[in-house]
């Protein structure tokens, strides 16, 4: 689905690179994590696969253009006055969707019931459960998450890693999410892919948690 070769980013004109030499191969159905410590390059790596950056060398090859994205950050002002299912319906008009079943789309994440309500009334489980059904929309086949727990409580994490799960096993949805939930990301991904220093190394969760944690500690979210 993704293959990354020999890549180089660095944000000005002088060293050091923020990534240096990054090879990553995400199969088709996979679920793989990006995990490491604050300032290693984790957003900088999704950034250039989302193709908002550019390579400084190397390539990105991303084989289909059917790509859903939940980011980090807020997008909705708490006061404005937009509801859920205006805003799954407004994004379905953007990606030019004819036939748009609101109640269909939000029943994915659990949250047909609470489409008239006003996004800034929901808690934050919600509210990213809304974004993932949003990404969701126009049948991707690859989803591209941002740190998805992050203001989440601890139940309703529990909630979004399930339906991930089953989304990536179920519905066969390729899955690449930047992390810093570890526990998450080794109880739910195939593969574990490390960043540090702006230099990656792929392997297995048991093997993340025997090369990494139990040497260096959990990083630091």
């Amino acid at each position: 689905m993704i293959i990354i070769e020999n890549l180089f980013f660095k944000y000005t004109g002088q060293t050091p690179y923020t990534l240096s030499g990054v090879n990553l191969l995400v199969p088709k159905d996979s679920y793989i994590s990006i995990v490491g410590n604050n300032g290693w390059g984790k957003s900088t790596l999704l950034k250039l696969i989302l193709g908002f950056l550019s390579p400084t060398t190397g390539t990105i090859q991303i084989k289909t253009n059917k790509i859903g994205y939940v980011p980090q950050r807020q997008e909705f002002n708490s006061a404005f006055p937009i509801t859920v299912q205006e805003v799954i319906y407004s994004y379905g008009k953007l990606l030019h969707m004819k036939n748009i079943n609101v109640c269909e789309i939000l029943s994915i994440t659990q949250m047909q019931d609470f489409k008239n309500q006003l996004v800034g009334d929901l808690s934050g489980g919600q509210y990213q459960r809304m974004l993932i059904a949003r990404a969701l929309m126009g049948t991707p086949d690859l989803l591209v998450l941002d740190e998805p727990s992050t203001g989440v409580d601890i139940s309703s994490q529990k909630e979004i890693y399930k339906i991930l799960r089953e989304l990536n096993k179920n519905k066969k949805l390729t899955i690449l999410s930047v992390e810093h939930n570890l526990y998450a990301a080794t109880e739910s991904s195939s593969m574990i892919y490390h960043l540090s220093d702006g230099k990656g190394h792929l392997c297995t969760p048991q093997n993340y948690l025997k090369e990494y944690i139990a040497k260096e500690g959990f990083p630091h979210a």
